[in-house]
């Protein structure tokens, strides 16, 4: 036991903090604090190499999963190559803190002793770097995301200021912003006094003239809606943002559309263009998934996946008693986001999935539970398919 050493490393935003100790509990360097940098790093691993036994079979670091202060701390050659990285999950490390009594305290040094003692009992999950097209893959996805919950951000408000604008437009088109002629009224006839002097064929004429095809039905309720709508005070002011908010949504119409192209182009050099010869499974989604997870070699099995999404049920079993709770959630976002569209995704588009989630339907399940059945189901179709590199075969999975 004196022959395996523990290192465990807490990272903060600028600096970390380490220890190590033998798998007896010995403590060989107390708790030192060195800045995240090449100059801090090197000083610290002579620290160690001093403290540590030149016999030691096997020194384990173990480091706490931190947003992405901790990447620099896990890269290659960051520590000796004949040492091995761990990554421990933040979840599992607060857990342990509990058990050793420090629920309502946390310092670096109490985090330090609880990532010793899942050291020391055999958790982490091996470092797997991840490869350039996989990277500027997860990149790409993320810049997405932020850009589409951005853009709806903005449609919410761009819709707030069109009631202002022109009351009662909602009524003649059930999606204004999602429709060619929508955005044209938002943008040239957020004044409803102009479109009811067009008329209806003029207005006809001028959508055809900016490649929009309006029909004669939804030319004549719109025009409708516009004699009939009512003054509206500030709609002077409210015109001015909508034309604002138009711009911006138009820019990020732009980033959102150059994102997608950039993620089909990098997605073929990736494990995870098999995905999507699945129904319902487009670039986007199979993006998703493929972000979310990182390199397949970092999960010994779909289980494994699930369950770090978080989509697994609260269960309370004790005296011969057992009451299923809500789903825990307890698990990454990213992850949960992508097993829950692949499976609408194969709902959507796969019979057999359809069928399942019908029965189970027909079974009285709520729809929180069959959405995640579907996903459980997507992903253990997913894992296996990316882990043999074989495409989507409907009798495999019927």
């Amino acid at each position: 036991m004196r022959l395996l050493v523990a290192v465990p490393v807490d990272v903060g935003k600028s600096s970390a903090m380490v220890r190590a100790c033998d798998f007896s509990g010995r403590v060989l360097m107390p708790p030192v604090e060195f800045a995240m940098t090449r100059q801090g790093v090197t000083a610290v691993v002579a620290r160690l190499r001093a403290a540590i036994p030149e016999d030691a079979r096997l020194v384990r670091v173990g480091v706490e999963a931190a947003g992405h202060y901790h990447l620099p701390v896990i890269a290659p050659g960051v520590w000796p190559e004949d040492w091995e990285l761990v990554e421990l999950n933040p979840a599992q490390v607060t857990a342990q803190r509990r058990v050793n009594g420090s629920r309502g305290v946390k310092t670096d040094e109490i985090d330090l002793v609880a990532i010793t003692d899942m050291l020391l009992a055999g958790r982490g999950a091996p470092v797997v770097c991840a490869d350039a097209p996989l990277v500027e893959l997860q990149a790409w996805v993320a810049h997405r995301r932020r850009r589409v919950e951005v853009r709806t951000a903005t449609k919410n408000q761009l819709l707030g200021q069109l009631d202002r604008c022109f009351p009662g437009l909602a009524t003649a088109l059930s999606d204004v912003l999602g429709t060619k002629v929508g955005r044209l009224v938002a943008a040239e006839f957020a004044d409803p006094t102009r479109l009811a002097r067009l008329g209806e064929e003029r207005f006809r004429g001028y959508a055809a003239r900016r490649d929009v095809r309006v029909s004669r039905a939804v030319a004549a309720r719109l025009v409708a809606a516009a004699r009939d709508a009512l003054p509206t005070p500030g709609a002077a002011v409210a015109r001015q943002v909508l034309a604002a908010d138009l711009a911006l949504l138009g820019d990020l119409d732009v980033q959102v559309t150059a994102a997608e192209d950039r993620i089909a182009a990098l997605l073929p050099d990736t494990d995870y263009q098999v995905l999507t010869t699945a129904p319902g499974w487009g670039v986007v989604r199979v993006a998703g998934y493929a972000a979310a997870l990182g390199p397949l070699t970092r999960w010994a099995s779909a289980t494994k996946i699930y369950r770090a999404a978080g989509l697994t049920p609260i269960v309370y079993a004790s005296a011969g008693k057992r009451r299923d709770g809500r789903i825990s959630r307890e698990g990454s976002v990213s992850l949960r986001r992508a097993l829950i569209d692949l499976g609408i995704g194969l709902w959507q588009r796969d019979p057999a999935a359809h069928a399942y989630a019908h029965t189970l339907r027909e079974r009285g399940k709520p729809g929180g539970i069959i959405a995640c059945a579907l996903a459980r189901r997507a992903n253990k179709i997913a894992y296996a398919m990316v882990r043999d590199q074989a495409p989507f075969t409907p009798t495999r999975w019927s």
